[in-house]
């Protein structure tokens, strides 16, 4: 009887071992299908509609925000331009993507504000359809307080980013300045741009140099020209109409 009862013992063992494993299966499975039941692939949104891609999105479980718009001569307006997380990424669902709408080629003409009084200013870049940006102040002798001194993107620029217009303003003689815009600084030589920004008291960390592949050379034309002046820069950070001031630290790329 001893014997008999070791060996049921051992078969009940071996029933509770493997209805053990099996539940411990069990578990892992459903856990696997719950962590990445809740996943979903991101889908590729770009050149759909912002109402089409907010319909898809939501179909996934995610949200769609549009946090900037763009001019594009590529790109219808109303449609997507940019967007974040890319195609492909796997998120959680109710994960909020961001995506950047165009506006179609730019088609407003930028009113020049230089001379006028702030709000003067703002109201003619709203009838334009355009918004103000960046805005700083520079005391300068002799204008009145609020003026604008300049601006960027100037008046009947092309080829603009944005529909946002940034201002330095005239600010009382007893009023230190608050900052500067950011100028654009491509295409100048470097030393050009190192006295500019010597000038108001802004300093450049040690200019970064690339080279520049030389266009090929074809049997009979003439020798080819470097695509830019040695020194040119090439790049900057911040970018056009950011607010800088001394504590900024401008970074420059420069052909070699």
């Amino acid at each position: 009887m001893s014997g008999r009862r070791v060996l049921d013992f051992l078969q009940i063992s071996l029933l509770l071992l493997v209805l053990l494993v099996v539940g411990l299966t069990a578990a892992a499975v459903t856990m696997h299908f719950v962590i990445h039941g809740a996943e979903v692939q991101v889908p590729n949104l770009k050149g759909m509609t912002v109402e089409d891609a907010r319909s898809q999105a939501a179909g996934l479980g995610l949200s769609l925000d549009v946090d900037n718009r763009y001019y594009s001569g590529d790109v219808s307006a109303g449609h997507i331009l940019t967007q974040s997380p890319t195609p492909g990424t796997m998120v959680r669902r109710a994960w909020q993507m961001r995506v950047s709408e165009s506006l179609g080629a730019q088609t407003v003409d930028v009113p020049n504000t230089v001379g006028k009084e702030e709000r003067q200013a703002e109201l003619e870049l709203r009838r334009a359809g355009l918004g103000l940006g960046t805005v700083v102040h520079l005391p300068v002798a002799g204008v009145a307080a609020e003026t604008v001194l300049a601006q960027d993107p100037p008046a009947k620029a092309q080829g603009i980013d944005q529909p946002t217009i940034h201002l330095l303003l005239a600010a009382p003689n007893d009023q230190a300045a608050d900052g500067y815009l950011m100028p654009d600084m491509t295409g100048m030589l470097l030393q050009s741009a190192l006295s500019e920004l010597s000038r108001v008291g802004i300093k450049a960390a040690p200019p970064k140099y690339v080279s520049v592949a030389m266009p090929p050379i074809r049997f009979g034309a003439p020798p080819p020209r470097p695509p830019s002046q040695p020194g040119t820069i090439l790049s900057q950070q911040p970018p056009v109409g950011a607010r800088v001031d001394q504590s900024t630290l401008v970074k420059l790329t420069v052909t070699r």
